[in-house]
């Protein structure tokens, strides 16, 4: 992805620069290279609305520096309070960085080089247009990336340690230790604040199959990933939660039911399952059967006897286990079926399960 990334900036930069200068017939047409690396280097499933957003900060540092130069003239402080105008305007306008960020540079730009600026106003907006372009032009069209390798790379280590540190926390409870469920509780934390790169790999892979049109066939592939994303994140938040149930039940010694660490082993172990779906393409009915035998170990332990905080992991392992079904592609109405089905058939050894 990184050698990608490289190759697409530095082919943007030259393609803008040959672009610019044969558009403007300008000797160094500095801006649209550096306008289309900074589209190319932007975050990821972002790169259209940043290049909006950079065509925007220019006009709006344009037509600030214009309005107050012709009013307070040029120097060292006049340029202080046009920075300053075009910020806040910006701001009043919108709170993108990107906007802002875009504005204010224009305005040093403009503002310091007051002797020329009527001549780099109009070749400065010119270049970010043109600059915007060839960054999105190659990004989308020449060089695009290939949305479900970047989907993988960043989800399938993501669900890796999720199941790794679910398994770390089923040690915690069988051992009754303490120490290694405070690291269970600071790992789960770790993972949800790497949440915003699993976000951005998906907003990556969802603008490419839009605007590629390269990628088009994998649309549908990409589709079924992203359905399945929001539950992924409600299940590192709710294994979060469980962790720390697992820290206070041990603080306070609670009985630890065998099924209570065996059902947070089996929810691991459809993460883990979930994972390999990423990886390979396989079936999810690994994870499905995962998921539920954590909801028939926890309803076990549940009717064995728990007190405050393990009946909260229970709760929370069905919970996540309904996540996990949902991002198996199951609708919430049927995962919360089969849930209910098999807690009801751990209470009641004669029930039979509907359909």
């Amino acid at each position: 992805m990184k050698f990608l990334l490289a190759i697409q900036a530095g082919l943007a930069a030259a393609l803008a620069w040959a672009a610019a200068r044969w558009l403007t017939d300008m000797p160094s047409p500095i801006f649209a290279p550096a306008a289309a690396v900074a589209v190319i280097t932007s975050s990821l499933g972002q790169r259209l609305a940043n290049t909006i957003e950079l065509l925007a900060g220019v006009t709006l540092g344009i037509f600030v520096s214009d309005l107050l130069i012709e009013v307070t003239g040029v120097g060292v402080w006049q340029t202080g309070v046009i920075v300053a105008a075009a910020i806040l305007v910006a701001l009043a306008l919108s709170p993108r960085g990107g906007v802002v960020g875009n504005a204010s540079g224009t305005a040093v730009l403009l503002g310091a080089l007051s002797s020329s600026r009527h001549t780099l106003e109009f070749p400065r907006f010119i270049d970010a247009v043109i600059g915007g372009g060839v960054g999105l032009a190659v990004s989308l069209l020449l060089l695009p990336i290939n949305p479900l390798r970047i989907m993988r790379r960043v989800a399938a280590p993501t669900l890796r340690e999720l199941a790794e540190q679910l398994k770390q926390t089923a040690s915690a409870l069988r051992s009754r230790d303490h120490e290694l469920a405070n690291r269970a509780l600071s790992r789960s934390q770790g993972i949800g604040a790497e949440l915003g790169r699993f976000w951005d790999a998906f907003g990556s892979a969802k603008e490419t199959v839009n605007f590629a049109p390269t990628r088009w066939p994998w649309r549908r592939a990409v589709r079924h990933y992203q359905l399945g994303a929001p539950e992924v994140d409600q299940t590192v938040w709710n294994t979060r939660v469980l962790a720390r149930r697992v820290v206070v039940l041990i603080e306070d010694e609670e009985p630890i039911p065998e099924g209570l660490p065996n059902a947070v082993d089996e929810l691991g172990a459809a993460v883990h399952a979930m994972q390999n779906e990423v990886l390979s393409g396989w079936g999810p009915e690994a994870t499905r059967r995962h998921a539920l035998r954590a909801v028939a170990e926890a309803t076990q332990a549940e009717i064995a006897g728990t007190q405050l905080s393990g009946t909260v992991i229970v709760g929370q392992v069905r919970t996540a286990a309904s996540d996990v079904l949902q991002a198996t592609g199951i609708d919430r109405p049927e995962a919360l079926r089969r849930i209910r089905e098999v807690a009801s058939a751990q209470s009641d050894p004669h029930h039979r399960p509907e359909g």
